[in-house]
Parts: structure tokens; sequence; C-alpha cells
């Protein structure tokens, strides 16, 4: 994909997120992988009313080269791509009932979200739960680093998911079915539930 192609690309991307209103304000921040480097969305910014011209670029180490001020969180991206080299894109949001799932008190050692259906299984997985740190905290790179390894999903507690994928649409599907199934988890909260069975879960990630 050529550079001007990824721009567009992930601004029709960031459009998409913002109709869909799964990000809202300033809130959120993309990424993709380009040559040496990937493209992130700057700080401050609407991901619903992106420039392509003046999106971040970042050399594969991480350090910023060009266009505007990346987002205080490109830290989160960098850490990803460190340990998922099959990963082409990122997308981080602060989506409502996925961040409403974070908050909740998870028991040690309970899955973050119960394997309600086989599309969370198959295009989520297991969600990795990553303790709070403020939003630009750095110490939070670490902590996301070593969930990435094996979780291309991972939930930030009182903050929302990053989503790393072979491109910015299975980035985008993951997050949808999180979403939805973070919705489905708390209109069912105090009801008597019967998730996916272990076999059932353990199939589906067989493929």
């Amino acid at each position: 994909m050529s550079d001007s192609a990824a721009r567009e690309a992930l601004c029709r991307m960031g459009e998409r997120l913002y109709t869909r209103g799964l990000v809202h304000g300033t809130a959120g921040n993309l990424s993709l992988r380009v040559e040496d480097g990937w493209l992130v969305t700057p700080t401050n910014t609407c991901l619903g009313e992106l420039d392509p011209a003046r999106l971040s670029r970042l050399d594969a180490d991480g350090r910023f080269i060009g266009g505007d001020k990346p987002s205080k969180e490109a830290f989160l991206h960098t850490s990803v791509y460190a340990v998922r080299p099959d990963a082409e894109a990122i997308i981080h949001t602060h989506s409502t009932h996925s961040v409403a799932v974070s908050c909740l008190d998870h028991p040690e050692g309970c899955p973050v979200l119960p394997p309600l259906t086989a599309y969370y299984i198959m295009r989520v997985g297991e969600l990795a739960l990553v303790p709070y740190y403020r939003p630009g905290d750095e110490r939070l790179a670490d902590a996301v680093r070593d969930a990435a390894i094996k979780h291309a999903c991972v939930l930030l507690a009182n903050h929302g998911p990053v989503i790393a994928g072979k491109g910015l649409n299975e980035a985008l599907y993951a997050l949808e079915e999180l979403e939805e199934t973070a919705k489905i988890h708390l209109l069912l909260e105090g009801r008597k539930t019967r998730p996916l069975t272990p076999e059932a879960v353990a199939e589906l990630l067989a493929g």
C-alpha cells in the first residue's frame, strides 16, 4: 500500500468509527503500518475529521519523524507492534460498553468477559485486562507489551480497548464484536446465563 493510500485508509477508518459511535470527541487513536514505520493519528484530534496530510509519521522504533504531533498514547501502538510482527493496524477507543466492562471488579483468574457467543471467540479470543495507569503514563507501555505477546485484544482498566489486526478491517471487526459482547454481558448482568462450554470454545479456537 502506498503512503497516500495508507493515509486515506486511516482517515476513512476514523470516520467509520466516529459515525458508528465507537469514538467521541478527541478520544481514541489509530495506526497503520507502512514501510519503515507507521502512521498514527495526531494528538487532540477528532477521528471523524482527520486530514491525510497531517497524520503523524513514526519510524520503526516509534520515533516521531513527520506530520502533526502524535497522540500521547502512540507508545501503546509501539508496544504492540514490537511484539506482534503480524499486526498491520491498531485501533484504540474509549467505546462505551467496553469501557463499562473495564470498570467492573474482575475476580482474579476469571475471564474479563464470559464466552457468550461463537463470534466473540473467533474475532476476539481471550481478552487480556491490563491494570489502570493514568492516560499517557508510559509505565502502561510495559504492561501492554506483556499482554500483547499472547493477546491481539487488550482491555485497559478504566480506559478502553487496544486491538491489533492484520489490517484495519480485521481490527474494526474485533472491536465491534468486543463492544457488542460487552453490551450483551451488561444486559445479562444479574441473570442466570449459559456461556459456551470449554469444549465448544476449544473447538472454535482450533478453527
